[in-house]
């Protein structure tokens, strides 16, 4: 489970984030890359739009359901 003590701070403010327990594995991008970036200096995935429709969030949900080290948290 994702810890929101833990979360990038390049997150943007909002129910979901990533946090350092991300393996940069690209998996999140893959599912829903409207919302999730990769941060190349530092080699992991942060949230940079939070989801507005059902269908948005059923994305987000979906990578964070599918996250291999469950490093996206749902805080919402």
């Amino acid at each position: 489970m994702a810890d929101l003590e833990a979360k990038f701070s390049d997150n943007v403010e909002g129910r979901f984030y990533v946090d350092e327990n991300c393996i940069d594995c690209d998996l999140c991008r893959e599912i829903a890359p409207g919302f999730f970036t990769r941060n190349d200096d530092e080699g992991h995935s942060y949230v940079i739009k939070q989801p507005v429709s059902e269908e948005d969030l059923e994305l987000c949900i979906e990578a964070l359901n599918d996250c291999p080290v469950e490093a996206i948290g749902d805080d919402g």
